[in-house]
C-alpha cells in the first residue's frame, strides 16, 4: 500500500464498517482518489460472451448497491463493474449492526440483506449513463417479504436488460432467509426458464450469469451445471461469501452471523470454481470471485478456470489502488513469461484445484 492508501485506511477505519462505506462512495462521487494512469496492455483484453473486456479484473456486487458510482470503479482501473444487488422495491435490510471487519484475517462478515433503494432508483441512475462507455453488470435479486421470488427476478430481467452489459441472478447470498434455497435443482430449473424467457422478451439481450454459493456439496454443484448446460446460460459466477467459518484469528466477531469474505475465502471458492469449470466443460463463462487481493490471487483464479476474477474485500485491506496494482503486476508477469495473453493462463492449474476435497 502507498503511504496515501495506508492514510486513507487509517482514516475510514476509526469509522463503523458501514460508515466508511458509505464514506468511500461518497468520495468517489466526488471524483476522489485520484487514479492513477490507466493499465492498458492487449495482453489483459479478454473477450468473454461477446463482451471485449479491456482487462479481467472486475469490481464484485455489494459494494455499489444502488449503482451510484459504476464509472469512478471504472476509473480505478477495473476492467468492468457490476452494481447492485437490486431488489424490485426498496428494502432497509437486517438490523445494525451488520457488518464485522476481521482485521487479522483481512476478511468481512456481512449479514446486510439486499439493503437497497430498488429498482426505480437504479434505473435512474443507469439510464442517465446510457451510451457511455464502459462494461456494467447489473446483479439482481428478490425481496425478501417477497410473494413471488422468481418474478421479481423477471421482474429485474425486463427493467435493467437494456442498461446492462450482462445481468447476474443472484441466489446465493445467506442474509435473506430460505435464498439459497432457489440453488436446488427443481427451484432452479423453474428459475432459469423463467429469467430466460424474461430476456427474450427484452428490447435488449445481455449475457445472463448465475451467482452460487461457495457452501455447495459435489452433487448440488453437478445439479447446477446441470442445469446452467440445459438452460444455455451463459456463465457462472463463483462465488458469494460462506456461511463456514474457516479458521480465524479475529476470536471476536467469529461468532457473528453471515456471509465471511476475503482471505479465508481464497480456497474454497477457487476449488469449487475448478470442480464448476470440470463440470461446465471449456466453453461455458466463470467469473471467479473471493480472497482475490493480489496478482498472484487474480492469476491463480485463472488458472483454476476463470476466465473473469472479481473483488470487493481486497479492496478495503489493499486501498483503491489495488486495481492498478493488481493489472500492472499481471503486465510485468506477461513480461517475464514472455506471454501473448494472460488468457492462457486459464486452466493450467485446473485439475490441481478440482482434485482437492470441498
Amino acid at each position: 500500500m502507498s503511504v496515501l492508501d495506508r492514510i486513507g485506511q487509517k482514516l475510514l477505519f476509526t469509522f463503523d464498517p458501514e460508515a466508511a462505506h458509505g464514506l468511500s462512495i461518497a468520495a468517489l462521487r466526488c471524483g476522489l482518489p485520484a487514479a492513477g494512469r490507466p493499465v492498458r496492455d492487449e495482453r489483459l483484453k479478454v473477450s468473454v460472451c461477446g463482451i471485449d473486456f479491456p482487462n479481467p479484473l472486475g469490481m464484485a456486487a455489494g459494494y455499489d448497491k444502488n449503482a451510484e458510482v459504476p464509472d469512478a470503479l471504472l476509473v480505478l482501473g477495473f476492467g468492468f463493474a457490476e452494481v447492485g444487488t437490486v431488489t424490485p422495491l426498496p428494502q432497509a435490510g437486517n438490523p445494525k449492526p451488520r457488518i464485522f471487519r476481521l482485521t487479522a484475517d483481512q476478511a468481512v462478515i456481512n449479514r446486510l440483506g439486499f439493503n437497497n433503494e430498488g429498482h426505480e432508483a437504479a434505473e435512474r441512475r443507469l439510464a442517465a449513463r446510457k451510451g457511455r462507455p464502459g462494461i456494467v453488470g447489473v446483479n439482481i435479486g428478490a425481496n425478501k417479504d417477497s410473494a413471488d421470488r422468481i418474478g421479481d427476478y423477471e421482474r429485474g430481467v425486463a427493467r435493467f436488460a437494456q442498461y446492462a452489459s450482462y445481468l447476474t441472478v443472484n441466489i446465493s447470498s445467506p442474509n435473506t432467509p430460505g435464498l439459497r434455497n432457489m440453488q436446488a435443482r427443481e427451484q432452479l430449473g423453474e428459475l432459469l426458464s423463467r429469467v430466460i424467457a424474461a430476456r427474450a422478451a427484452a428490447s435488449a439481450k445481455p449475457p445472463v450469469f448465475l451467482k452460487i454459493a461457495p457452501d455447495l456439496v459435489e452433487v448440488e454443484l453437478e445439479d447446477i451445471a446441470a442445469e446452467v448446460t440445459e438452460k444455455q446460460l451463459d456463465g457462472v459466477i463463483v462465488s458469494n461469501t460462506t456461511i463456514s467459518r474457516p479458521t480465524l484469528r479475529s476470536a471476536s466477531v467469529t461468532g457473528e452471523t453471515g456471509g465471511l469474505s476475503g482471505k479465508p475465502l481464497f480456497e474454497r471458492s477457487t476449488i469449487v470454481l475448478a470442480k464448476m469449470r470440470k463440470l461446465l466443460g471449456p466453453d461455458r463463462a466463470i467469473i471467479g470471485v473471493g480472497g482475490v487481493d493480489s496478482t498472484d490471487a487474480a492469476l491463480e483464479k485463472i488458472r483454476a478456470g476463470a476466465d473473469l476474477v472479481q473483488l470487493y474485500t481486497g479492496m478495503i485491506y489493499a486501498g483503491p489502488a489495488l486495481p492498478g496494482r493488481i493489472l500492472t503486476g499481471m503486465v510485468s508477469f506477461a513480461d517475464k513469461e514472455r506471454l501473448k495473453s494472460i488468457r492462457a493462463l486459464r486452466d493450467i492449474s485446473l485439475d490441481k484445484w478440482a482434485s482437492k476435497p470441498l
